[in-house]
């Protein structure tokens, strides 16, 4: 799979909608600043978060955001299999199936 490609088609459809409706995408942008900027976890944890929910709600492009996230601060692909292990407890075989779309993600993502 081209991952590569899947986050760049990802990033201009979101450029799309928010041409469409940028009074709702500028919120939710706010809503997820003042979410990953707040609180007592840090960033890093957060997006460790995200990945795990993008992998149990089958959210391609979520995957593919969280993951360029979490290799812009340097996340270690131990620590996202680790995160990935426990999205497979909690989701089972169709987390199993996400999680290698993830990690699949994250190594084709860290190359660069």
């Amino acid at each position: 799979m081209d991952w590569q490609g899947k986050h760049s088609e990802t990033r201009k459809s979101l450029r799309n909608l928010n041409g469409s409706i940028p009074e709702t995408t500028r919120a939710f942008g706010t809503l997820g600043k003042v979410v990953k900027e707040g609180g007592t976890l840090d960033y890093k944890t957060k997006e460790f978060i995200a990945l795990g929910m993008s992998v149990t709600l089958r959210c391609e492009p979520c995957i593919s955001l969280h993951t360029e996230a979490l290799v812009k601060v340097g996340a270690t692909r131990d620590e996202v299999s680790d995160v990935l292990a426990m999205t497979i407890q909690m989701g089972g075989g169709p987390a199993m199936m996400y999680a290698a779309k993830a990690l699949e993600c994250f190594d084709e993502l860290n190359t660069q």
